[in-house]
């Protein structure tokens, strides 16, 4: 195939636990409207068409990870985040003095946000109003126990 104006990219990711690696190789500019299994190797870049992401890993997602994410898919409507790890560089909510060096992230076009099968953690990175902002009316996919335990609900 010919790829005079794209450029292919390609990168890999191995998940120790699961003994499995997986691999990313796509041209650029992608034309889809979803991008799966993205990992903390997303080497980032502008994918306009890109409706449904989803994140899944075995190391932590930090806050910067989440600033790439929402620069690189600027109409993303539906988000699916999978990850157990617990933040390493995590701010408290209760403290805005933490949080003043953290760029706000908003993500203007998300109507469903998934994050069952995530960490306590990534539920204070989307729902404490210090490091994400998200719309009115968003569908909010969620364990209740987890809501309950951040919220202290």
């Amino acid at each position: 195939m010919d790829f005079p104006k794209n450029g292919i990219v390609s990168y890999g990711d191995y998940f120790p636990e699961a003994r499995e690696i997986l691999y990313h190789i796509y041209s650029y500019p992608s034309l889809m409207p979803y991008y799966s299994n993205i990992t903390n190797k997303f080497p980032g870049g502008l994918y306009e068409y890109v409706r449904i992401v989803s994140l899944c890993d075995e190391r932590p997602f930090e806050h910067e990870f989440f600033l790439r994410i929402d620069q690189s898919f600027p109409c993303m409507e539906i988000l699916h985040l999978t990850n157990h790890k617990s933040q390493n560089r995590k701010q408290s909510h209760g403290s805005n003095n933490d949080n003043q060096n953290l760029s706000l992230i908003e993500y203007p076009l998300l109507s469903d946000l998934h994050i069952v099968n995530a960490h306590d953690d990534y539920i204070e990175q989307f729902l404490f109003h210090t490091k994400t902002y998200l719309r009115n009316n968003i569908h909010l996919y969620i364990d209740y126990a987890s809501l309950q335990r951040v919220t202290h609900n």
